[in-house]
Parts: structure tokens; sequence; C-alpha cells
């Protein structure tokens, strides 16, 4: 089962730029698209983690240059940040020789270091693609939201087997992942971080209340959110920033961004305990906003409203060149809309307006609002 959404995309991107980097947390399914990508091309694969495959590269310019007919996909490529400014001589160079797109194509766990070797050491040469679990538009699968997209948990033979993978992902991150991609932070400290984030699913961002929690300084705090922002473990959903002459709340709302680890963070082991967990509300509200997020056209931009006065929605997206959506989030098959939504739509003034509930028809709710299923609304947004 491969991200067959994003497989087009990535295609292009690599006949069009002569790096591209596939970002994504582990175990999400980078290295099974990269190589169906490469199926058809003349390609060699270097798992950076694989002290043999480190040991190639002793020398990179030189094995590097042997192959410069071929794409090489570097796996786990922030292992070695070295290895950016060879990548930018070698691709400088197949450009005066006419190679101009197709050379590299890393892999990396969206490390901030990746990031900013890349961005600095590669500018004007790569080009960048974000790889999340799988959503409603590539498997129909009715345990997506209970389970999560990661591919081994969402195909995992039964519940069980489902949550004990999800909790090893979180124990790896924690005990291998976050030491080597990040600063030193003792792994029980990040698991009560993680937990309280997801106990406070989809709420602002209350960092003194965090700090207090952990017993650490506000820029310790910082410094954590900002290390599983940087991972793609967690959204830090912005406040509309338009200026309406009202007072906007202005700080971000929180998500663990995949409903599964979340249920495991809690300990919800199937559909029965999130439905009856007080998070169910909060869980439900973050699934639909990240699988719309992650659907969205490129360059769309994503934030939710709120003003001192009640005015609220969930979130906003702008489209490239568009006026915004607006989407309240209901767990509810009879949704109904507070005025507080009017309020925020009256100052928004958005192009279209859609209320995303668990049930499968359309309808109108109310006069230029349609309720709507999550499929539905991320299939519309897909084919802009």
């Amino acid at each position: 089962m491969i991200h067959r959404r994003l497989q087009a995309q990535l295609t292009a991107l690599i006949a069009d730029y002569p790096a591209v980097a596939l970002l994504g947390p582990r175990q999400v399914g980078k290295t099974t698209l990269a190589l169906a990508v490469s199926a058809g091309l003349d390609a060699v694969y270097l798992d950076l983690e694989s002290a043999a495959d480190r040991a190639k590269l002793t020398e990179p310019e030189l094995y590097l240059q042997d192959h410069e007919d071929k794409l090489v996909i570097l796996d786990e490529v922030h292992r070695l940040p070295e290895l950016f400014p060879t990548l930018r001589g070698l691709i400088d160079a197949g450009r005066r020789r006419g190679r101009r797109a197709g050379r590299f194509l890393l892999l990396g766990s969206a490390s901030r270091d990746l990031l900013q070797q890349s961005s600095e050491t590669l500018a004007g040469r790569i080009a960048y693609l974000e790889l999340a679990p799988f959503d409603v538009l590539e498997t129909p699968d009715e345990n997506l939201w209970i389970r999560g997209g990661f591919p081994d948990s969402l195909l995992a033979a039964d519940d069980k087997r489902s949550l004990i993978w999800r909790q090893n992902f979180i124990r790896t991150y924690l005990e291998r992942d976050v030491p080597r991609l990040g600063p030193r932070i003792a792994a029980e400290t990040l698991r009560r971080f993680w937990v309280m984030l997801a106990h406070t699913q989809g709420g602002l961002l209350n960092a003194a209340s965090l700090a207090r929690g952990l017993d650490v300084s506000g820029k310790t705090l910082a410094s954590y959110l900002d290390l599983m922002v940087d991972l793609l473990l967690v959204r830090r959903l912005p406040p509309w920033h338009k200026n309406v002459g009202k007072r906007l709340v202005k700080s971000p709302k929180v998500f663990v961004r995949d409903s599964g680890v979340l249920h495991a963070l809690l300990g919800l082991r199937d559909k029965e305990a999130v439905i009856s967990h007080p998070i169910v509300g909060a869980s439900w509200e973050g699934y639909v906003i990240e699988n719309l997020i992650n659907v969205a056209p490129a360059e769309t931009e994503a934030c939710f409203y709120r003003a001192s006065g009640g005015a609220e929605v969930d979130l906003i997206l702008t489209l490239p060149g568009k006026k915004p959506w607006v989407v309240e989030v209901k767990r509810s098959l009879e949704p109904r809309l507070t005025k507080g939504f009017y309020f925020a739509c009256d100052d928004i003034q958005p192009e279209a307006r859609y209320v995303v509930y668990p049930g499968e028809e359309s309808f109108a709710l109310a006069k230029d609002v349609m309720a709507v299923s999550l499929s539905a609304l991320a299939s519309q947004l897909s084919e802009h």
C-alpha cells in the first residue's frame, strides 16, 4: 500500500528539479514511495542508517560521481548533514554539463538539521514534498480515524496489534530518534510533554501551564514544541491574523497530528474507548483538520478564527488566489451552528462555508452553509 496520490507529484518534481526532499515522520512510507517512483528509472538506493551504505560515502564525491547518470536516493539523509555541500557541487557541475533534474532524492524525518542544511546549501536547487500518513482520499478503511494513517498501524490484523505498533512507534521516537534528531531531552520528560499535548488536543497553547507541569522554563517548553512540530508529529495551527478591528485570540491551537498516535498516547485501545472518552470531540476535530490540510492544494494557508466576543470557526483554508473557505467540525449527525459561527463569517467574508459531520449525505444546513462528509469535502479540495 503506497501513497498513490503523491506518487505523480513526486515523479513530476524529480523531472523538474535536481534534488527533491521527501519529508515525513518515520514509518510513514517514504522509502516505499521512493522505490515505487524510481522503479522505472536508473536509480541507486542508500540507507544512511546502514553502516555498510554509509561506508560507501567515505569519499562521497567519488562515489556519487560514479553514479552521476542515475537518480541517487539517500534515505535518512539527516544522518550525514555534512553531505549537503558535496551535493551542491555535484548538482552545479551536472548543470554545466546539461543535467538539470533527477539527480538526488533525499528522504528525511524532517529534522531541523535537514531543513536548515538543505535550505541554505541547496537553495534554488531543491523542491520539498511532505508525506503525511494516509488520508481519507487514499483509503476507505473505516479504522482510519481510530488507528491513524501510519500504514503498519492501519493495516494491522486487529486493534491490539495496531495499538502495540503505535506504542512501539512512540517509544522508538523517544528513546532513539529524538536523541539523534534534536537536543538532548530525557525520554520520560518528552513523553510527559507529548501526553500533555494529547490531553489538551485542539486547545489553545498555554505555554506557561505546560511549562509548570513539566517544571521547565518557558524557553525550554518552546524548544520542545518546536522539535515536535519540526518532526511533523504535532501541528501548531495559527490564528486568523487579518485586521478586522476586533480582539482576536493570538495563541495557536495545538494538535497531535495523527489520530492513532493521539489515541495511543491516551491509552485508548479501540473505537469504543475513543467514543466514550472526553477527548472524542477534539480527536474528531483534529482528524478532520489534518485530513483537509493534507489534501488541500500546495500553498494553501490554514488557520482558525476566535474573537474575544465568542465568534469562532474551527478551520479557515485560503487556497492560492481565492477567498477563504470556512469549515466548522461537528461530531453529530444533526449538526447545529452557533451565533459565533455567523459572527465569524461576517468578519471573514468567506467564499464557501461548510460543516463537516460524521454522516455521508450532503445537505444545506442554512443559507450558504453546506453540511458535508469529510470525504466529500476532501475530494472537493483536492480538485482545486
